[in-house]
């Protein structure tokens, strides 16, 4: 465990006393504070605490992009997160939600989290009784959460203000109104941030008691991948959509011509990043059932291994996980009432974190290919009913009538979903021969018993529920938390392969990194799958084949981990993807000919303005040197 355990971030919730004034924030009048807090290495510490403090709860439902803001999860009107809002269209000028700019309307305030960044970086060499490496460490984490949080911001926003440096205090009203300046800046500023930390920074945490979550090198060199991907991804490398989009002094703030030389250099960090992680010991998790008194099937040790490289503690595929965002709010909404359909209520759980029926159909049949593709499976039945048998027993109960769309689907999808006679291994019954089955048809016991906790399309993300909860007696679920997973090997391995197509096209460095995720998810080679069951089987042999082909493995590989978002953005899809209507079962049926009926549950628009956050009115009526984002 010690070799694992300093990839998770401490619970670091400080109180934090900062002030905010001219637009952004700048160095209060208390100096005298400032030496106090860098007086000695144990008030330091403390205020490294408070860089920390500000990061994102990438767990959270109502304050986490990519679970409330997209298309990957559906909400009913008893249960309204706040991006939610975003989701529906309700975004606008006068008060944005999730406002990461100001922190407002379930935003941190990044930009007062980049000024205690800076304080500390500005002090930390001041303080006595360090000594200089370690004081150099300290600061190299400070410089990565710089860093992160203004990654952030410009995926949020595009172009920002850089906070490179806080003003002094005396700083005139001109100075304090900050420009907007070009993404290629903000982008290069993010690059030499992480590259300066990486000196800094260990390999891995030498004391777990006094050090427990501090970030290390594979943490950094990992997110400088990412960073590279998505300046290198079409929203940001020459994205002529903005050919207008100006400061108001005229200076152009998206460039306007592909840059293939991006691409190389995300290739080479991932590259880097990844040899660094398997050289101390990361790799794709595997289930070990061998503390367990029942051994199970295939089918549900291939489940296993995919449910638990998000929800297992300290395992050896999570490169970074926050133990700032845990993971028991979200369990709680993931669970179905009524697993136990002796127990309605089950307990707090809640069940309110809905999937779409889209989402159902984004993963693989069960011979690896998109099931539009599958010349072996019936696409256009795919809404029809279907009796499940023995050979099904594992994924559905037997002689249980559902959707086809639930038969012969690969691994990923029934470790990832739950559904109406659907199998969900855990939750105190761990022999396979005898799991719960989810019954979800009106008057059953997961179906909308009460208005403020349901589920409003028929599928649950049984991925991220730990498959140790129980259920108990006196009607109680207990919840094993763990850290929210922010960067697994698994993805680190899709942005080399994404990476490798854009720079060399297909290929087998392309194949090697596809095919181990593949192999771990129960499913054959991606060349062999296509050359045997699809439709298009040369799609992997080019480089706009394997393109389309990594961009669905990511989707399902990382699904309803909040990647999604993130990731329709940065391709420049969400315009296609988000303007498709969000559909469930029909659940008012008692029957499965009326349940499984495809029901529109509303229509979303995505417009071009959409592709990045408004800057807030207040903001621009303060600050006449900042512009809003185009189409807001």
């Amino acid at each position: 465990m010690k070799s694992n355990i300093h990839r998770y971030i401490l619970a670091l919730f400080l109180a934090v006393n900062c002030s905010c004034s001219k637009y952004l924030d700048i160095i209060p009048d208390n100096i005298a504070t400032i030496e106090h807090a860098f007086a000695m290495r144990e008030t330091a510490e403390r205020y490294l605490f408070t860089c920390y403090a500000y990061m994102p709860f990438q767990s959270s439902i109502a304050n986490t992009p990519g679970f409330s803001a997209g298309d990957e999860f559906w909400f009913h009107n008893d249960y309204q997160p706040q991006g939610w809002n975003i989701a529906r269209g309700f975004q606008g000028v006068v008060s944005p939600y999730l406002n990461y700019w100001q922190g407002a309307a379930g935003g941190k305030d990044l930009y007062e989290g980049l000024r205690a960044c800076n304080v500390f970086l500005e002090n930390i060499m001041n303080v006595p009784d360090m000594a200089d490496y370690e004081k150099r460490r300290w600061a190299s984490e400070a410089l990565f959460l710089k860093a992160y949080y203004h990654f952030y911001l410009v995926r949020m926003y595009g172009p920002i203000p850089i906070k490179r440096e806080n003003l002094p205090v005396d700083a005139d009203d001109e100075l304090v109104k900050v420009k907007r300046e070009p993404v290629d800046d903000v982008f290069t500023y993010i690059v030499e941030l992480l590259e300066e930390a990486e000196d800094g920074l260990p390999d891995e945490i030498a004391s777990e008691i006094s050090e427990l979550g501090r970030i290390t090198k594979p943490i950094s060199l990992s997110l400088k991948a990412e960073v590279l991907l998505t300046w290198a991804s079409p929203l940001f490398n020459g994205n002529t959509d903005y050919a207008n989009f100006k400061d108001k002094d005229g200076t152009l703030l998206f460039n306007q011509t592909y840059n293939p030389e991006l691409w190389e250099r995300a290739l080479a960090a991932s590259k880097e990043a990844v040899a660094l992680c398997e050289s101390l010991g990361y790799k794709l998790y595997e289930y070990n059932q061998s503390s367990l008194l029942h051994n199970v099937s295939d089918e549900i040790y291939t489940q296993m291994s995919i449910r638990n490289s998000v929800t297992e503690r300290f395992n050896k595929e999570i490169i970074w996980g926050n133990t700032n965002s845990t993971s028991s709010a979200i369990q709680v909404q993931a669970t179905p009432r009524g697993l136990d359909p002796g127990k309605l209520d089950n307990g707090g759980v809640a069940g309110n974190l809905a999937v779409p029926i889209k989402i159902a159909e984004l993963f693989y049949t069960k011979n690896g290919v998109p099931i539009s593709e599958d010349k072996d499976w019936n696409y256009n039945n795919r809404f029809g009913i279907r009796k499940a048998t023995a050979t099904d027993r594992y994924y559905i109960e037997e002689g249980y009538t559902t959707s086809a769309l639930h038969f012969d689907r690969e691994p990923r999808f029934y470790a990832s979903l739950g559904f109406d006679g659907g199998k969900w291994y855990g939750q105190n019954r761990f022999n396979d021969e005898d799991t719960w089955t989810v019954y979800a048809k009106k008057g059953q016991a997961a179906s909308t018993i009460v208005q403020h906790s349901h589920n409003a399309t028929g599928y649950w993300p049984k991925k991220l529920v730990n498959y140790q909860n129980s259920i108990e007696t006196g009607n109680t679920y207990t919840v094993e938390n763990y850290p929210w997973p922010v960067m697994r090997l698994a993805n680190l391995y899709l942005m080399l392969a994404e990476a490798e197509n854009e720079v060399n096209g297909a290929g087998e460095a392309v194949y090697k990194y596809l095919d181990l995720i593949r192999t771990r998810s129960g499913l054959p080679g991606v060349v062999e799958s296509w050359a045997t069951h699809s439709k298009l089987p040369d799609k992997p042999t080019t480089q706009a084949g394997l393109r389309e082909i990594i961009h669905q493995e990511r989707l399902i590989e990382l699904a309803l981990e909040g990647q999604r978002f993130w990731d329709l953005r940065r391709w420049k899809k969400a315009v296609q993807e988000l303007n498709k209507p969000i559909t469930g079962w029909d659940l008012a049926q008692r029957t499965a000919e009326g349940y499984f009926r495809q029901k529109t549950l509303f229509t979303q628009t995505f417009n071009l303005r959409d592709y990045f956050w408004p800057v807030s009115e207040a903001e621009l009526l303060a600050n006449k040197n900042t512009v809003q984002n185009p189409g807001w």
